[in-house]
């Protein structure tokens, strides 16, 4: 029985026959590819569950091709696992920063690495159910349970009353919204009783968000009322 897809991308032929005569040992369905080209077309066409990533590859390097599986709406949530012979610290935060969930250095041992894609995959699995707690609206991605949001795969700093105005917004997209309703949502009894604090706070967001806070695609303010996330 398979428990999970697993795409290995490695230049060194020795590694990829390593990885996938273990893994496959270890139960898991196991794709290869040798360049970061045929590792995104292989993550787009494929219902992966995880993916060992090199990160010295020819051409596209292992940076370049998980910033393009993050920022793509089809690929932004398959677990990633670093792989290099390289042990700077900075490659390493540079990696994380960029989406992936962890980081190998080679030489690894076999036993790790297949106990480090269990816990992945095992974390990943527990959060399934909750996944309609992530918003999609357009290019911007609103996880609820992680408190973060991203649009084009780059990640958008809000503070927390942002944050919960923007998630009030979405959870009622296509619908007219009232100030009063979002003080009481966001602010709830902590508010006072002027609505402008409101718009500052949209005003804020879309300065944030829109690609031009004075012609919104993504916040509609309707007059008198309150506002629309289209």
């Amino acid at each position: 029985m398979s428990r999970g897809k697993i795409l290995v991308v490695d230049d060194e032929v020795n590694i990829l026959e390593l990885l996938e005569f273990n893994l496959e040992n270890a139960g898991f369905d196991v794709l290869t590819c040798d360049n970061g080209e045929d590792a995104l077309k292989l993550a787009k066409t494929n219902n992966l569950d995880l993916i060992i990533l090199d990160l010295m590859l020819p051409g596209l390097d292992g940076f370049e091709v998980c910033k393009l599986l993050k920022k793509d709406e089809d690929t932004y949530d398959i677990p990633i696992i670093m792989l290099t012979a390289k042990s700077d610290e900075t490659d390493k935060v540079i990696g994380l920063e960029l989406g992936a969930d962890d980081y190998i250095t080679k030489p690894f041992g076999i036993r790790e690495i297949i106990a480090r894609i269990r816990v992945i995959l095992r974390r990943v699995d527990g959060t399934r159910p909750d996944m309609p707690n992530i918003i999609k609206i357009g290019d911007i991605i609103i996880d609820s349970d992680r408190h973060i949001v991203k649009k084009q795969g780059e990640l958008i700093e809000l503070t927390l009353r942002e944050f919960r105005l923007l998630e009030v917004l979405a959870q009622n997209q296509g619908n007219v919204v009232s100030r009063d309703f979002l003080l009481n949502e966001v602010w709830g009894n902590d508010y006072l009783e002027d609505s402008r604090t409101i718009d500052v706070h949209i005003r804020k967001l879309r300065k944030k968000l829109e690609d031009d806070p004075e012609f919104p695609k993504y916040i509609e303010t309707i007059r008198g009322v309150g506002y629309k996330m289209k």
